[in-house]
């Protein structure tokens, strides 16, 4: 399809590829495209409306990002189509593994853009996010596995947790609760980096908590409550790194 002044227009394609999804049942989809590509929103659904077949107006929905910028060695690598110089998201994953790969991209805002750190994605530090969280977890896992207890027999019944008193233990039991609802609103509103912030905070907590108080050496009513809020805190960053695609050492 040829415009007056001669440039090409490429949406037809996905009108077409469109049209196929709506005939097959797709009531609800989703394109996650790059910014570049934003006059693709409005071609596509004209070119969808104009055919008159039912499609709403609305339809398909879309997910813009922003570019992606890679740091290595301090210095940006640079991209060229032209000269088929460019990183991939395979040439990411075997170069810092698909964790830190999952978790970096998920940790911005689609219409952020993104300065992927390969360094800072292969550090085994504080600095690197998703080690960070991920040690959080594998701390609490220790703490089981060095009490040779079975975290699925920990129970809050008969736990009195007024003994938790620590402003530490308080504020982690806090954010631990806040979890569903944060969870239900990333969800509503399409925005995984909010998870990935919550982890990110939570595993400072955690963290606190653990460099802060003891569990195993505390008094029975006292360590019985501390079992508890290092269970949930396992299985609540557990849970969060899993819906995100990253894994939960139990070890590191």
């Amino acid at each position: 399809m040829r415009k007056s002044d001669g440039t090409f227009t490429y949406f037809v394609p996905d009108v077409a590829y469109h049209v196929s999804k709506w005939r097959r049942g797709f009531r609800h989809c989703i394109n996650v495209q790059g910014a570049d590509h934003h006059s693709t929103v409005v071609r596509v659904r004209a070119g969808l409306q104009a055919l008159g077949i039912g499609i709403p107006k609305g339809y398909p929905e879309y997910e813009l990002h922003q570019m992606v910028t890679v740091m290595r060695g301090g210095e940006e690598v640079k991209i060229s189509k032209r000269a088929g110089s460019y990183v991939t998201v395979r040439d990411l994953i075997d170069e810092v593994g698909r964790d830190a790969v999952r978790y970096f991209f998920l940790m911005r805002k689609a219409d952020s853009q993104l300065i992927f750190d390969v360094d800072l994605a292969r550090s085994q530090s504080e600095d690197n996010p998703v080690y960070y969280v991920q040690m959080a977890h594998a701390r609490m896992s220790g703490i089981f596995r060095v009490g040779g207890i079975d975290p699925e027999s920990v129970s809050c019944a008969q736990v009195d947790f007024a003994v938790l008193t620590d402003d530490s233990e308080r504020e982690l039991a806090q954010a631990l609760l806040d979890y569903p609802r944060l969870l239900s609103g990333a969800a509503a509103s399409r925005e995984p980096h909010r998870v990935a912030a919550y982890l990110l905070d939570t595993a400072r907590l955690v963290h606190n908590w653990y460099h802060k108080l003891r569990v195993l050496e505390a008094p029975p009513e006292v360590r019985d409550a501390r079992l508890v809020l290092a269970r949930a805190s396992q299985l609540v960053l557990r849970n969060a790194l899993t819906i995100l695609g990253v894994s939960a050492p139990e070890r590191m």
